[in-house]
């Protein structure tokens, strides 16, 4: 009888912030309907601040590879590469289909072992769970809920980047009266924008992002463009990949260009 009463207590809570599509993954996964109510819902996240911070000139590397390699078998797929990410970089990997960037981002993420090389991170891109961003193309997202539960789903799992919202991250990647249809019934774009809010609320200073400008048009890349140049100038750093079609418009990019290795 109490776990009843404690369950509906719980429903008219998230009710008030979410409806009922809200409830059903709440019950799942308990969450706590507080996260998405710690920012006005018409506050912009996508303001750069000032990015002449000393304390990222002084800061340590976030991301640091050395002769790093990756093979599958026999067959080698990338390396030796050394990379090196500090506080506000934004680095590209650009490449043909096949030589690497995907498994790069991966072998760097954690999901894959290097078959040689080290990585290193500094105490900032490893204070939690949720303190590297990994994007993939599938954007990690349930095509059965919507942005908002899907949002809310991470932020149970990782965290809530302090001073955002789920409202406001939704808001800011133009899926303002899409927050609660599920993803199965919007476009390839707007799946991505929503894989981009899940990026925009992690607390994470470090972004790695597997093609983010996939799937989306001219105001899609120009949002990318406006996300990458924010959390740059608030001290983060970012690792895309590209096939070298795109020209993102952010300050501090570089590039590296991979090739393939295969015999």
């Amino acid at each position: 009888m109490a776990k009843i009463q404690a369950a509906r207590r719980l429903a008219r809570r998230l009710r008030q912030c979410g409806g009922r599509r809200s409830w059903t993954l709440a019950r799942a996964s308990r969450y706590d309907c507080g996260l998405e109510c710690a920012l006005p819902c018409g506050a912009s996240l996508l303001e750069p601040v000032n990015a002449s911070d000393p304390d990222h000139a002084l800061a340590p590397p976030l991301l640091v590879a050395e002769a790093l390699c990756f093979q599958r078998g026999d067959e080698p797929v990338f390396g030796p590469m050394n990379l090196s990410l500090n506080p506000g970089d934004v680095l590209m990997v650009e490449g043909d289909n096949g030589s690497g960037k995907t498994s790069l981002l991966r072998v760097l993420a954690g999901l894959l072992e290097p078959s040689a090389g080290s990585i290193s991170r500094s105490d900032r891109a490893e204070a939690g769970p949720g303190a590297l961003a990994y994007l993939g193309h599938n954007g990690g997202l349930k095509f059965d809920l919507s942005a908002r539960e899907n949002l809310r789903f991470a932020a149970r799992l990782n965290g809530l980047r302090k001073g955002t919202s789920i409202a406001s991250s939704l808001k800011s990647v133009g899926l303002e009266g899409f927050e609660d249809t599920p993803l199965r019934f919007l476009s390839a774009g707007q799946r991505k924008r929503a894989a981009l809010a899940g990026v925009l609320i992690a607390p994470a200073a470090l972004w790695l992002l597997d093609e983010p400008y996939a799937n989306l048009d001219h105001s899609g890349h120009v949002l990318v463009n406006r996300l990458l140049e924010t959390h740059s100038s608030r001290g983060g750093a970012a690792l895309i990949t590209s096939h070298g079609l795109i020209q993102p418009a952010v300050a501090r990019l570089s590039r590296v260009r991979m090739e393939c290795v295969h015999a």
